[in-house]
């Protein structure tokens, strides 16, 4: 399909746009310690700070849930209860899967 600028053919839309993994966040692309969360003289407004607090809670309970992921158990012992006997039963075989990886050489 022609246009009247020329034919479209010729032109890759990779050099007309630009991702957004050419550009860090202005927050972001200081140095590290550079930003203080607290800093009275701080330009940001209270709905930047309030997104900036609500992604350091999503880290930090992605965190959380990564390491509640390994073990089966680990939920109901978070929440100070008995681990089921289905949880128990996971683990049993999960610690024997993990030495039979050992005894044949393959690490996880």
């Amino acid at each position: 399909m022609n246009s009247k600028t020329g034919n479209q053919q010729i032109y890759e839309a990779n050099e007309q746009r630009e991702t957004k993994e050419q550009h860090q966040e202005r927050y972001e692309a200081g140095p590290a310690n550079a930003h203080r969360l607290n800093d009275p003289k701080d330009q940001r407004s209270l709905s930047n700070r309030a997104a900036l607090e609500v992604r350091e809670q999503q880290k930090e309970e992605e965190a959380e849930q990564n390491a509640i992921v390994g073990d089966p158990t680990a939920p109901a012992k978070s929440h100070g209860n008995k681990p089921s006997k289905g949880a128990d039963i996971d683990a049993e075989l999960q610690r024997d899967d993990e030495l039979r990886m050992q005894e044949k050489g393959i690490k996880q």
